[in-house]
């Protein structure tokens, strides 16, 4: 009996010192936690219900994903103002070879290899768009802002060529299925998130990439003198990030059936607001895939409840920012109080 209680203090002990090390996540943790205890309340209940949780696992890995490559840009001190459109340029480019080269018949075997070709033409489509991003900022040495702002126009300018401004529509059943199927209760899309977000974790915690792309956003002068190719890291992080929306633009086509230039244009600022409330620090260095996780999870939490609660979406947006600047003046007054301690 004494060895069970040695085990649950240790166990006790071990989550309070992961918490203790990113005390903005301890805080974020605890108003998720309350949100849901609030919705809950205010629901009566209907909000803990399973087909309510699996909308949200069905809606949010979009704008997490998106999340998480601003996270990425923002670590290295920039910004990516270009992924929305990346997102839409390859979902349209997969669209149009699966609506394409998709013959009537369908055979099974023809529609594998269209799928696969569809996927890979718009993983290609965002290796090329970050490239490009990355070239102007790390080669050139344009300002994020700046270049991703000019490839944003860019990339949906081109969208808009293509397609005239119409939708695309009529996706093989396979692929529907990625994007509103279902694994033994759980959303399929919740499941490629979730692998994503524990690979990228990985890589940013646990790879000299990671440690590399945070230190270049934390002082980029002191990451060059250590040997660090800062216009390399730079540019693999833009590449990363344009392949990131690649994926993003393949679950918004799957889920909707539709591929158009101006989808999801308002999941840009959004994006920007979750990496910041999830912790990530506009001037670089600071955050972490936990924080942005959790970010994602307590909005759409929000807007769930709204909805059921009939609230408009103008109210969603008031309180997503109200929510926002209360987790921001929080950590700025833990953190002067933290600050007047240690010093």
């Amino acid at each position: 009996m004494q060895e069970n209680q040695s085990k649950r203090v240790n166990i006790a002990q071990g989550l309070k010192g992961w918490l203790g090390t990113d005390t903005n996540l301890l805080r974020l943790m605890v108003m998720t936690c309350t949100i849901f205890i609030v919705m809950c309340l205010a629901t009566r209940g209907r909000f803990l219900s399973l087909p309510n949780f699996q909308a949200i696992g069905l809606l949010f890995p979009e704008l997490a994903i998106l999340s998480l490559a601003m996270m990425l840009a923002m670590f290295t001190g920039g910004i990516d103002l270009s992924v929305v459109a990346i997102a839409n340029l390859s979902g349209l480019v997969a669209a149009l070879i699966m609506t394409r080269l998709l013959p009537a018949d369908t055979a099974t075997v023809w529609v594998g290899w269209t799928l696969a070709g569809g996927v890979v033409a718009a993983l290609v489509t965002g290796v090329i768009c970050g490239a490009i991003n990355g070239m102007l900022i790390a080669r050139f040495h344009i300002s994020a802002i700046l270049a991703t702002l000019g490839t944003m126009q860019l990339f949906t300018g081109l969208a808009l060529v293509i397609t005239g401004g119409q939708a695309i529509t009529g996706f093989p059943d396979p692929f529907l299925f990625a994007g509103n199927g279902e694994w033994w209760g759980v959303p399929i899309p919740f499941l490629l998130f979730a692998i994503l977000a524990g690979v990228l974790w990985v890589i940013v915690s646990r790879t000299p990439f990671g440690l590399q792309t945070q230190l270049t956003g934390s002082n980029s002068l002191a990451a060059l003198f250590s040997g660090i190719r800062v216009p390399w890291i730079l540019f693999r992080v833009y590449l990363t990030t344009g392949i990131l929306a690649s994926l993003t633009g393949l679950l918004m086509i799957a889920r909707t059936n539709s591929a158009k230039a101006d989808y999801g244009s308002s999941y840009l600022l959004q994006a920007i607001l979750v990496a910041v409330l999830g912790g990530v620090s506009p001037t670089g260095g600071i955050g972490s895939v936990g924080g942005v996780v959790t970010a994602v999870i307590a909005l759409q939490m929000l807007a769930s409840g709204f909805n059921m609660l009939h609230f408009s979406n103008f109210s969603r947006d008031f309180f997503w920012g109200l929510f926002l600047l209360l987790i921001m003046v929080i950590n700025h007054y833990a953190n002067r109080r933290g600050g007047g301690r240690n010093g």
